[in-house]
């Protein structure tokens, strides 16, 4: 028994004390990926969460699904999705959860932070001061868990603001901005005339349960959508659950910070209205049985305050992509804005402008301004309005997240101060480190210094030299037009075979297109075009173009709509190809064209989208000559996915036991060896509500095993699913040969590897 005496003086809460070399604010994507990245560079890091978990609106508090330039597949950047830790972190999720249940994503994220010895994690713990020791300088910050009374003092050499506020930004004095700029300002074509305080507003999602029985709801008394747009109302379907309603939004022309409280209550009223809607206005059938299983407790927030960095990106860097030296991330969601009122509003729920291809994001956008060591995460970057639309979603802020740990490592390490990692040397040892994580920056190439590879001889049992995709899959309609994406090399005149079935006399368009920009993946270049004759019934019809294409890159080979024509498909699945459709995706406001209204400073373009799988099947084709972009000099590329070319090694198909070996003149001593494979970057991984056709990636290698001189063993891998595979040897070895051997899936898909690196 514990008896203490009251005190007239009163109490103080348990004080602790907890010293960190990066201080990270806020347990979104975004600050789990900073911290994850600047522990595993073996500096200490504190995480500080003010939830019970992590992830932010991708945790089970709120469930909306993780996205960044993928987009739902909907969008013309192919291979797009965010390399590093973000990419781990979803493929894991993939592997264990491809339901996409946000409950088992909590543990995903909560495993990988916790599996950090360098991470000190609070949760449930909320900061509420910021202690300066001069102007520019943050010494500490202040939190209070509320679970178990303690207070803490937090002292740090940096600090990440990843809070979604810029909580901290905010108490350190830093220059802020909240509301849409001026069309004057930065010359953005997309902002209004004058700069106004709308935002985007908050949303809660719901999830429906069919139980096998009749369930009777009852609405409580603040229940309502008498104010909800009729236009909003007609969008409700019966089976709509969670983020598919994220245009039950509301709040943008509040204060998005101060009046969350009271905007969560407007979206209770509105949810449970539309709950009620559906079970008891009689305009559903087959609604007997469904309960409304959960509702979120906090909203989803999407804008609130964004920060001055050493640079503010605008419209024209998403549209135009232009290049910056410090870029170290990049993004490819779509500007994407929604009107302030939200459910109650008579304009769209959004409008949505795609670039033709992703841009990059520099590092300057993540250094504050006016606070000497505090970096930014996630969507308070420095970002006008505009551009926000396009930086603020999770995979993008994530992907940024991983660039600002490795940045804070370094300046640890060096003594540098964070402007000074914009100068060549720092910024080429930042580029170099993330690019050995699998981070990915569009237009930075991968520059090893300490690659063994670099100086030795490379072999593989074989190459695949790609003649054809047999006809060996579905037959495909052509009422939609279907293309291949094909590396191509430059000056090349190719022959094209395919295999057409038409329903009469008919006439088949083929074009060969390319991208304007050759990291693109959008086909706005026609090369050309050729009309061939077709009879009734099956047959192959053969092209030959007598253009070529301007560059060494994607080619693209279209086959025009027609719906009295099918053309064949393959059941071959080969690394760095991918068909795709001039179709509709709704989800990201794709008709097929983007259109833009003139003097907006949006591109017009048609949309080229792939299919998700167990769809999206290769089209059969026959080329000559054959596609030589296979090679295993590829292992030592600039990049690892496909970027203007393949850049992998493929096996040919019949090698059933493919091999790759690595020799030197003379030994060389190895410590570690790095693989990285096919996750098919073109997938999107949702990290919620949408379903995942496979637990692992059709093209990632699953077991191999790695030897030394002769038949020497280091290491045997199985039931590998990850992009990066880093193999840390029990003990240096020295060789002079390294060979692996990797095990075939399945005899559609080629043993394929993006990279390989020893040191």
């Amino acid at each position: 028994m514990l008896l203490h005496d009251a005190l007239p003086e009163g109490r103080q809460n348990t004080i602790k004390r907890i010293d960190a070399e990066l201080v990270v604010i806020g347990g979104g994507l975004s600050g789990c990926c900073a911290a994850i990245s600047a522990a595993r560079a073996g500096k200490t890091v504190c995480l500080i969460q003010d939830r019970p978990v992590l992830g932010g609106n991708a945790s089970s508090e709120v469930r909306l699904w993780s996205l960044g330039a993928t987009s739902h597949m909907g969008n013309n950047n192919r291979w797009s999705r965010e390399g590093g830790i973000i990419d781990e972190l979803l493929l894991e999720n993939l592997y264990r959860n491809p339901e996409g249940n946000t409950v088992i994503f909590d543990t995903v994220l909560l495993d990988k932070v916790r599996a950090e010895s360098n991470i000190t994690l609070l949760l449930n713990t909320a900061v509420y001061n910021t202690v300066k020791d001069g102007t520019r300088h943050i010494a500490a910050v202040q939190a209070f868990c509320s679970q178990n009374s303690t207070t803490y003092d937090v002292q740090g050499q940096y600090f990440c603001d990843a809070s979604g506020d810029g909580l901290v930004a905010f108490q350190a004095g830093a220059a802020f901005r909240i509301g849409a700029e001026s069309c004057e300002e930065f010359g953005e074509k997309l902002a209004p005339e004058k700069a106004d305080t709308e935002l985007l507003g908050h949303s809660i999602y719901f999830y429906s349960k069919d139980v096998g029985r009749p369930v009777n709801f009852e609405p409580p008394s603040f229940a309502s959508i008498d104010k909800v747009t009729l236009d909003r109302i007609k969008r409700i379907r019966r089976d709509d659950i969670g983020p598919r309603l994220w245009w039950l939004e509301y709040g943008g022309n509040c204060n998005t910070i101060e009046d969350t409280e009271e905007i969560k209550w407007e979206l209770w009223k509105v949810v449970y209205g539309v709950w009620d809607y559906i079970k008891n206005s009689g305009n559903f059938d087959g609604v007997e049985n469904l309960t409304l299983e959960w509702v979120g407790t906090i909203p989803g927030k999407r804008e609130s305050r964004r920060f001055e960095g050493l640079y503010m990106m605008t419209q024209q860097d998403v549209v135009e992509q232009r290049s910056f030296p410090d870029a170290i991330s990049y993004g490819g969601w779509s500007i994407d804005h929604h009107p302030g009122d939200g459910v109650y509003s008579n304009k769209a729920p959004c409008r949505q402008f795609h670039s033709k291809g992703v841009y990059q994001i520099p590092l300057r956008s993540m250094i504050s301004k006016d606070i000497d060591n505090l970096f930014f995460a996630g969507r308070i970057i420095s970002a006008s309005h505009i551009a926000f639309g396009s930086t603020r979603v999770m995979c993008t802020c994530a992907h940024g997240g991983q660039a600002v740990g490795q940045a804070v490592a370094l300046c640890l390490e060096s003594g540098w101060q964070p402007t000074e990692l914009l100068e060549t040397e720092p910024l080429a040892m930042l580029h170099g480190r993330l690019n050995a994580m699998g981070h990915f920056i569009p237009q930075v190439p991968s520059v090893p210094t300490d690659n063994l590879l670099s100086r030795a001889t490379l072999e593989s049992s074989s190459e695949l030299m790609l003649e054809q995709l047999p006809a060996d899959g579905p037959w495909r309609s052509l009422a939609v037009s279907a293309a291949q994406w094909l590396p191509m090399k430059q000056g090349v005149s190719y022959t094209v075979r395919s295999r057409i079935r038409s329903a009469a006399e008919n006439r088949l368009t083929v074009q060969l297109r390319a991208s304007s920009k050759p990291e693109n993946f959008t086909p706005d270049l026609v090369l050309e075009e050729v009309e061939v004759a077709v009879s009734p019934g099956e047959q192959d019809v053969t092209v030959t173009f007598s253009k070529t294409l301007p560059a060494d890159q994607y080619g693209f080979i279209g086959f025009i709509g027609d719906e009295s024509l099918e053309i064949a498909c393959s059941e071959s699945r080969v690394t760095g190809l991918v068909s795709v459709f001039n179709g509709k995706n709704e989800a990201v406001s794709n008709n097929g064209r983007q259109l833009a209204e003139p003097g907006s400073g949006i591109d017009e373009f048609e949309f080229w989208t792939p299919e998700r799988r167990p769809g999206g099947h290769n089209l059969a084709l026959s080329v000559s000559p054959p596609i030589s972009d296979f090679s295993v000099q590829n292992l030592t590329s600039e990049y690892t996915r496909p970027y203007q070319r393949s850049h992998a090694w493929v096996a040919a198909p019949g090698d059933v036991q493919p091999e790759v070996i690595v020799r030197w003149t003379e030994a060389q001593k190895l410590t570690r060896v790095t693989l990285y494979f096919d996750t098919d970057f073109d997938h999107a991984l949702e990290s919620s509500l949408y379903d995942h056709p496979e637990r692992t990636m059709p093209f990632c290698v699953s077991d191999y095993e790695v030897y030394a001189d002769g038949d020497r063993l280091l290491k045997a891998v199985s039931n590998n699913y990850q992009s990066r595979n880093e193999l840390l040897l029990d003990e240096p070895v020295t060789t002079k040969t390294l060979r692996l051997r990797l095990k075939r899936k399945s005899a559609q898909v080629p043993v394929s590897l993006f990279g390989l690196s020893a040191n």
